[in-house]
């Protein structure tokens, strides 16, 4: 697999891949390189992974996009840079893939709007949140005034919003931003141990269930059913379920292959 600058590829297992923005030094800061790195990455994840965990390098998840390579930027420059971190947002977002954050630390700004693109958060007790993009005289622009609200409600999220104060992992667990709150010395240990059990799982069967419910909250009702049904239908015929049926009635472990 490719090899990349601003992040590091670890495999706890064959199927589990854990992703690491690694700028330490700088908070693991969003630049332009980092984010076309994301895309990369996320746009073209194997067959072969059943899971991902994005974590940071460090004491930090993401402090935000780098202020010190936006400072004098162009207004065109700019905007081309923010396509850039659209564009990795989207393929965290559309990654078929289960994507797990794990936030070890700050996670600011577009840090904040990475995190809530994945699929649910883990986080260390020691973390927090803050989109401070009002302080700054901007405003989120990689989801963060669309994908807040989903989770935490219009009026909670726009206090945090027209205030950028910082949040504590505690009061985002509370909300519900956050999944579950770990030890900062196990919080990979446990997004890991969460991805194994994912991972355990029949493939196909995930990637349909993330369609089903990505996809179904944007539908009425009736649509979104109907959306479920088809790809509940898809999977009678697989190989997999068939494995799974065998294998609860052989009282053993299934062996799923993704067919």
């Amino acid at each position: 697999m490719t090899s990349f600058a601003n992040l590091t590829l670890v495999f706890p297992e064959p199927q589990l891949a854990v992703v690491s923005l690694n700028r330490p030094d700088a908070a693991n800061a969003l630049t332009t390189a980092m984010a076309l790195e994301l895309k990369e990455f996320f746009s073209n994840s194997g067959l072969d992974i059943r899971a991902i965990i994005l974590t940071g390098a460090g004491k930090h998840f993401c402090a935000g996009a780098d202020l010190k390579e936006r400072d004098g930027m162009a207004e065109t420059t700019w905007k081309t840079q923010h396509a850039a971190f659209r564009a990795a947002r989207d393929a965290i977002i559309h990654c078929p893939l289960p994507v797990i954050a794990a936030v070890n630390g700050a996670a600011f700004g577009g840090g904040l709007e990475l995190a809530l693109a994945c699929d649910f958060i883990y986080a260390a007790d020691t973390a927090r949140f803050a989109l401070t993009e009002a302080t700054l005289g901007i405003m989120p622009g990689m989801g963060g005034t669309q994908l807040l609200p989903r989770v935490l409600g219009a009026s909670r999220a726009k206090e945090l919003l027209y205030s950028g104060k910082i949040f504590s992992a505690r009061e985002a667990c509370d909300w519900g931003m956050v999944n579950k709150l770990c030890a900062p010395a196990s919080l990979l240990d446990e997004a890991i141990a969460c991805a194994q059990a994912i991972a355990a799982n029949a493939p196909l069967a995930v990637r349909a269930i993330k369609q089903s419910v990505d996809r179904g909250m944007a539908l009425p009702p009736a649509d979104a059913f109907a959306l479920e049904l088809k790809q509940y239908n898809a999977l009678l015929p697989t190989n997999d379920r068939h494995e799974g049926i065998r294998a609860f009635n052989e009282k053993r472990k299934p062996l799923f292959n993704g067919e």
